[in-house]
This record gives structure tokens, C-alpha cells and sequence, in this order.
């Protein structure tokens, strides 16, 4: 799963997808709070910043940018300052705005988040003001929409609906927008909005409720895995093809009309920082891998991830694609699956850098693993994007080091090596002399310890040949193999 979801990102697709819905303003007052009100037991916000970000279907339609997408934004804004804010906002990140209507008449949603903070620590939201109006739309307004989606629907992928019950998907505008989509065979992926008559949906290839969203929708309780997907099931009543119910800690439940479906447990837990923008980012990721061709199940694990990324961030910022592989690297590397042959980690190699990432490299035998070894991985690290280490087998070893070496065998020193998070892959090597890595790896950066000047490190000539550059990191004196060995003989 994870090198189908690492292929999928690493391709670059760019589809086309149109985003339909709300779109609202967030803004953020970041706040210190040095002091409790003398008028009352309130702490005093002392407003350091604002800042604006887009959110409901603005948020999603920034999400899909960060991604990589080519996306529209189809949506009612109010003729005021705020809908001007927004229209900025998406020019700001390349989305095209003729598809963004204005109504005089109406008034843009606000949302004012008061974030309160003491003594520079972590911000908390302290309080949240709405300006809104959720009153339909006028019927010649969401006519014009519709027809302006008409004009715009060549080459779109999939529509992706943001309902969050403001006035834009109400009566029959979602019956038309599905219909126009069906005549070009163009799939509807919708996020209901909570407390709605989920009839308003029929015809969508999905939607994707939140726990407590399917719960209202069926009236019935959702508290276990089972339950969720038992609801999911039950949701294909309102005669959409799929449904995907988002579980918070116990992931995702997703099922068609076909019979298949599952549950799909959370790939990593997370700490849970703040929970607004996960529905957004859930329904992005989901709907980008369908729209770059990716089958459901591909689809559904991309958008557990992306949604678990979210809740990690305060206020609603989007997972990029990079991050997206970076976890995803993460999450798919056990210490086993670091541990690569030479034709492995040269395939591996050769996807990261079509990515544009640096390779660096470092070498040794490791053997008593010590904090100094540890502290110069680190520091390696931080020299790219992602640091190989070539590892002497127990052979090579002995040739360098003599009878008694190595104290922990091959598979016991490259496990260890694995293990440390900034070691992203290990491969071994049988040659007391690491000039034939260096060749096959041809990194970006060769790094070895500072007690080396740069033209004895072995390999140089290569990796500069080459363009690339050797790095001389320090290293902690107070820690070495030999005097590890000497004070566990000494106190025998």
C-alpha cells in the first residue's frame, strides 16, 4: 500500500478538479494573555497578529493547490471587504476566480478564531465568533453558478461538493450540478453538511460524513469500527454509490454499492492538536487520488493519512504533497524495510531523486552503537533530504579491524541502524574499502566525522567529480567503540 500511494504522489499528476460549496474566511487573532480582567475571572487577549486563511470550500480548494492539483472554485461570496479578502486569498495561491460569484446582498462567512497564549507557550482557542448567513441563495444567482460550472466542466476530472449549509447547496442545486457532471461522466464527491436530508446527495459517487455526521444522518449511534462501517452501508440508502465515514481515532469506514468496502484502521495514532480542516483535507486527499485515477482503497488510505497530518496543526493549513511522501516514507520504512540490497536502494534512490531530494551518505562499521555514532547520524542528516549508511559486513570488519570485531553481527548492527529515525536506509557492504559504494551511490553528500581533513575522506574524488560535496561533521570525543571495549574489559 505504501509504494502504491508513494508511486501515485511521486508521478506528479496535476488533474483538473472543481470545488463547489461554501466558502467562508477564516481569521486568526493571535493573542498573549498576560492577565486576568479586573472586571471579571476572563483573561485579557492582547491581539499580536492577524491572519487570514481561507476555509469551507476555500479551504479545500487551497488544500488541492498544496497537492498539486489544477482547481476552480465554484462558490457565492458577499459584495464586502471579506469577500474581497477572499478573492485575494485565492489569487494568492493560483486559483482562477471566474467561477466565484458576488452577491451584493449578502454578507461573506466569517469565522474569528481568538487563539490565547501565556508565557510563549503552545496557542489555544479561547473563543470563536461567526458571522454568517446560511440563507439560500437567490434562484437567478445559483442558476448563473450552474451555468458558469457548465462553461467550465472540459477536462475537469471531478467535482468535489463543500456543503457546510450556508446557502449554496440548497433546493435542487446539487440534483442539477450531478446531472450536468453525469452527462460528461464526471464523478460528484460530496461532504455533507450536518443535519441536512441526505436525499439532497442522490446520484454522488460519494460522501463523507464524520462520525458524528452519519450518526444524525441515520439517527443512531456510532461508537465502534463495526458501527461505522455498518453506517457507511446503511448511508447507500440515500442513493449515492459509496460512502466514506470518518472515525476519528479508529480511522475509516467505506462501502459501495457493489457489495465491497472495509474498515481502515488509522496508519499511525497522532496527537491530537486541533481538529479543524480534517474533514477538508480528508475529502481533498480523497478526491485528488481519484481524480489522478487511483482506485477506491488507494483513495481511502491517502485521505486517512492527510486527515491524520491535519489534526497535528492548529487552524486549518494544508498538507502538501511532499509531506505527504515524507510520512509516507516514514510510515512505510519499518527497520526491515530500511535494510535494502544494492538494486533496492538504487530504485529507491532514483524515485527520491525525481523528487528533487539530495541523497547524503555516510559509512562505518558501528559496532557498539554509542551516543557519539548517534549524534553524527544527525548531524549527517541534516546535511539533505534523506541519508543512506553503508554499513561494513562482518567480513570487511575483520579485515579492518582484526580477530574479536565485530562484537554484534551484521543483521544486529544494520536492525540498530534502522531503528534511529534519521537512518532512512542501510545497506551493507563486503569491501574493506568504501570507494565501490561511493560509486554506486553517487550521493549528493558524502559525510565523515571531522577527525578526517576533507581529501582524506575516502570517496571524495568521486562525489566532487560528480558535483556533489563532502561535509566533515564533528564528532563527541567523550565517546568511542575502543573505550567502550576497554572499560567492559577493565571491569571484568
Amino acid at each position: 500500500m505504501f509504494a502504491q500511494l508513494t508511486e501515485l504522489l511521486s508521478r506528479a499528476p496535476r488533474p483538473r478538479i472543481l470545488v463547489v460549496g461554501d466558502v467562508m474566511l477564516d481569521r486568526y487573532l493571535w493573542c498573549d494573555v498576560d492577565r486576568i480582567s479586573p472586571e471579571a475571572p476572563i483573561p485579557v487577549l492582547k491581539v499580536a497578529r492577524q491572519e487570514h486563511r481561507l476555509g469551507g470550500a476555500g479551504s479545500v480548494t487551497a488544500m488541492l493547490a498544496a497537492l498539486g492539483a489544477k482547481v476552480r472554485l465554484a462558490s457565492v461570496v458577499g459584495g464586502d471587504r471579506d469577500g474581497q479578502i477572499v478573492r485575494d486569498l485565492l489569487e494568492g495561491i493560483g486559483v482562477d476566480g471566474r467561477t466565484l460569484l458576488v452577491a451584493e446582498d449578502r454578507e461573506t462567512t466569517v469565522k474569528e478564531r481568538l487563539l490565547g497564549r501565556t508565557h510563549s507557550r503552545h496557542p489555544q482557542q479561547v473563543v470563536r465568533v461567526d458571522r454568517e448567513q446560511s440563507k439560500p441563495v437567490a434562484e437567478r444567482l445559483a442558476g448563473q453558478l450552474i451555468e458558469l460550472i457548465r462553461g467550465q466542466m472540459e477536462g475537469v476530472s471531478l467535482i468535489l461538493v463543500s456543503d457546510y449549509a450556508k446557502g449554496i447547496c440548497t433546493g435542487r442545486f446539487i440534483s442539477y450540478l450531478v446531472e450536468l457532471a453525469t452527462e460528461g461522466g464526471v464523478p460528484v464527491v460530496a461532504d455533507p453538511a450536518i443535519g441536512v436530508d441526505y436525499s439532497r446527495y442522490r446520484g454522488c459517487a460519494c460522501v463523507t460524513p464524520n462520525r458524528s455526521e452519519a450518526a444524525a444522518a441515520l439517527d443512531t449511534a456510532i461508537t465502534t469500527p463495526d458501527e461505522g462501517l455498518e453506517a457507511a452501508r446503511r448511508m447507500l440508502r440515500f442513493g449515492v454509490e459509496s460512502a466514506m465515514v470518518t472515525l476519528d481515532r479508529d480511522g475509516m469506514a467505506w462501502a459501495d454499492v457493489h457489495g465491497g468496502g472495509g474498515l481502515f484502521p488509522v496508519i499511525h495514532r497522532r496527537e491530537v492538536y486541533d481538529i479543524t480542516g480534517a474533514g477538508d483535507m480528508v475529502l481533498s486527499a480523497l478526491g485528488y487520488c481519484l481524480a489522478a485515477g487511483a482506485d477506491w482503497r488507494i483513495a481511502v488510505e491517502l485521505a486517512n493519512l492527510a486527515g491524520g497530518l491535519e489534526v497535528e496543526r492548529l487552524g486549518v493549513v494544508p498538507v502538501t504533497r511532499r509531506e505527504l511522501l515524507a510520512a509516507l516514507s516514514q510510515e512505510g520504512h519499518s527497520t526491515g524495510q530500511k535494510i535494502l540490497d544494492m538494486g533496492q536502494l538504487q530504485a529507491e534512490l532514483r524515485r527520491r531523486r525525481d523528487l528533487g531530494q539530495q541523497v547524503v551518505m555516510t559509512n562505518g562499521c558501528f559496532d557498539l552503537l554509542h551516543p557519539g555514532h548517534v549524534a553524527s547520524l544527525q548531524a549527517a542528516r541534516n546535511q539533505g533530504d534523506l541519508l543512506v549508511v553503508g554499513l561494513n559486513s562482518d567480513h570487511s570488519v575483520g579485515k579492518i579491524k582484526g580477530p574479536g570485531h565485530p562484537i554484534v553481527d551484521q543483521r544486529g548492527r544494520a536492525e540498530m541502524l534502522a531503528a534511529l529515525a534519521c537512518v532512512d536506509y542501510v545497506v551493507l557492504f563486503d569491501e574493506a574499502s568504501v570507494t565501490t559504494l561511493v560509486e554506486q551511490i553517487l550521493p549528493d553528500v558524502l559525510v565523515k566525522s571531522d577527525q578526517y581533513a576533507t581529501e582524506e575522506v575516502v570517496g571524495h574524488e568521486i562525489v566532487e567529480q560528480n558535483g556533489g560535496r563532502v561535509v566533515c561533521v564533528p564528532m563527541r570525543e567523550s565517546y568511542s567503540t575502543s573505550a567502550l571495549m576497554e572499560k567492559i574489559r577493565s571491569s571484568n
